[in-house]
C-alpha cells in the first residue's frame, strides 16, 4: 500500500540537495520514497512506521502489540533473541584477575534450554537447511516452521522422528504455495537417499498434520510441474508453452479429473517435445516427475487420442527416423 506524505517546504528543497517535490508518496513494501509528479525515487531504505499486525479492538491490539522486528516462526525465539552475557561480565575487572578467570563461552541469560527447546531448535535448523538446498522461498520456510510449532503444541511430534515431521511440514508448506516439490525430492534433499520405509513414515506424518491441524491443501495443477520438467531436461521455452496449451485442451476435454498432475504434465511435455521434433524418452520424463513410465505412456495415449493428434505424431516420428 502506498501512502502520501504532505509536502514540507522547510524539509525539502535545493538547499538540502533533495529533489523538490510537492507530492511525495511512500512504498513501505519496497522501502521507497517516490515523487508522484515525476515518478522519481527520492529516498530508499526508509523505515516503515505502520503496524505489521491486524487488530480490530483495543484488547486485541494490546494483545498483539510487540516491539522490534517482525516475529519469525523460523527462528528459535520467534526473532526475539535472548541477550548474551559472559561469566566474566560480573566479575573483577583488573588485568591480573581477568587472567585467572577461565575462558568459558557466552551463555543465554535466563533462557535455559529444555528438551522441547532442543527439539525445536534442531527442527528449525533442519527446515532452514533443507529449504536452502532446494531453493524454497522464505514464506514457505516460515509456514513450514509454523506447522512444526503447531504440531509440537498439539503433541503430534511425540513418538515420531524430527526428520519425518520436518519433511512433512515442508511438503505441506510447498503444497500450500503451489510448489511442485514431491515427498521424494524433500527426503532426498534431507537425507541424500530415499528408501520405502522413510517415505512411508513421512507420508504418514503428512496425513497426520493435514488431518489434526486442519490444513487446507489446494488441488495441485499440472501446469506447476511443466517448468520443473523443462528445466531438468534442458528443453526450450516453446516446448513449455506448447505443453501448457495441451494441458488446457485436456482439461476442457475432461481428461484431468482424478489424474495425477505430475503424470499429466509429463505426458504433455512428451507430446509437446514430439510436436517440435525433440526426442525425449518417457523414462527420462518419468524420472524427473517421480512417476512410472506406464503412467506417462497411458496419459500420453489418452491425450493424443482425445485431441486427435495421433496421426500427426506418427508422421513426426517417421520424419525423425527418416
Amino acid at each position: 500500500m502506498v501512502s502520501e506524505i504532505p509536502y514540507d517546504e522547510g524539509s525539502s528543497g535545493e538547499e538540502s540537495g533533495e529533489i523538490k517535490c510537492k507530492n511525495i508518496v511512500t512504498d513501505p513494501v519496497r522501502g521507497l520514497k517516490i515523487c508522484a509528479d515525476t515518478g522519481e525515487i527520492i529516498g530508499e531504505d526508509i523505515i516503515g512506521t505502520e503496524s505489521d499486525v491486524k487488530a480490530y479492538t483495543p484488547e486485541e491490539r494490546q494483545q498483539k502489540t510487540h516491539y522490534g522486528g517482525p516475529l519469525k516462526y523460523s527462528h528459535h525465539y520467534m526473532g526475539v533473541e535472548a541477550s548474551l552475557e559472559h561469566p566474566r561480565d560480573h566479575g573483577p575487572k583488573g588485568i591480573k584477575q581477568r587472567k585467572i578467570l577461565p575462558r568459558r563461552p557466552p551463555r543465554l541469560s535466563a533462557r535455559p534450554l529444555t528438551s522441547v527447546d532442543k527439539n525445536l531448535q534442531t527442527a528449525l535448523s533442519l527446515i532452514n537447511e533443507v529449504a536452502s538446498r532446494m531453493g524454497m522461498p522464505e514464506i514457505v520456510v516460515e509456514d513450514a516452521s509454523k506447522i512444526y510449532r503447531e504440531a509440537m503444541e498439539k503433541g503430534l511430534t511425540r513418538g515420531r522422528s524430527i526428520e519425518s515431521i520436518v519433511a512433512a511440514s515442508l511438503y505441506a508448506a510447498s503444497r500450500i504455495h503451489g510448489l511442485p516439490h514431491s515427498l521424494t525430492d524433500i527426503i532426498k534433499a534431507m537425507k541424500g537417499n530415499v528408501d520405502a520405509e522413510t517415505r512411508r513414515d513421512v507420508a504418514r506424518s503428512y496425513r497426520l498434520l493435514v488431518r489434526d491441524l486442519n490444513i487446507k491443501i489446494p488441488v495441485r495443477k499440472p501446469e506447476n510441474f511443466v517448468y520443473t520438467i523443462i528445466s531438468a531436461l534442458g528443453l526450450p521455452e516453446h516446448v513449455a508453452i506448447e505443453a501448457i496449451k495441451i494441458i488446457d485442451l485436456s482439461r476442457k476435454k475432461g481428461l484431468t479429473a482424478g489424474k495425477d498432475p505430475g503424470g499429466l504434465a509429463g505426458a504433455a511435455v512428451y507430446l509437446a517435445a514430439l510436436k517440435h521434433g525433440i526426442r525425449k524418452t518417457q523414462k527420462e520424463i518419468a524420472h524427473v516427475v517421480g512417476v512410472t513410465e506406464v503412467t506417462i505412456r497411458n496419459r500420453y495415449k489418452e491425450i493424443a487420442q482425445a485431441l486427435g493428434i495421433e496421426e500427426e505424431l506418427e508422421e513426426k516420428s517417421a520424419e525423425d527416423r527418416g
